[in-house]
């Protein structure tokens, strides 16, 4: 009980700062998860991140749910889960009640304009922090710009991606360990 109310409470402080969606997130799960408590390695988190991506519902929450899970089983999962969505809930059903009444307010336009560029700034921090750990060679480096540019100039879904690049890395791996 012990593990899932630490569980619980640590996934619940990283909601309470969830603004941006879950990319956002990215850099702080980071640091929680991996730097600060070691609950997962790095490559873990990128796995965890992936297939966050191509199940539905928000990364940052999949993420959260897959964490839990490793720590603590299903129950973990619970745990984790509830935790990272319990202050988004609290603060939605907030703002709902509140918004209306204030959202023309020059004040509450301007934070939210501050808001949106400390986003853009958490969501490139957390691509040059995946860039890093991810990239490692220039096999890496083509498929890496390849998916960019498919990205960009596609409408392909991005679940598409990353099956692709899994088989990618599958066969890649595979056909580095038969030249050896």
């Amino acid at each position: 009980m012990k593990e899932l109310l630490k569980l619980y409470w640590v996934f619940c402080k990283m909601g309470a700062v969830c603004f941006g969606g879950g990319y956002a997130m990215l850099p702080i799960i980071q640091a929680e998860i991996v730097d600060k408590r070691g609950w997962a390695e790095t490559e873990e988190i990128m796995d965890y991140y992936a297939i966050g991506q191509c199940t539905p519902g928000v990364i940052a929450v999949n993420t959260s749910t897959f964490i839990g899970n490793k720590r603590a089983g299903i129950p973990g999962a619970i745990a984790a889960t509830a935790g990272f969505v319990t202050p988004s809930i609290i603060i939605i059903m907030i703002i709902s009640t509140l918004l209306q009444s204030f959202a023309h307010i020059t004040y509450v336009e301007r934070a939210f304009s501050g808001i949106r560029i400390c986003v853009a700034v958490l969501i490139i921090n957390a691509t040059v922090k995946l860039w890093k750990s991810a990239v490692k060679d220039k096999i890496g480096l083509a498929l890496c710009l390849a998916v960019f540019a498919l990205s960009a100039f596609t409408d392909i879904s991005p679940v598409v991606f990353i099956i692709g690049s899994g088989l990618a890395g599958y066969f890649i791996c595979k056909w580095k360990g038969a030249k050896k």
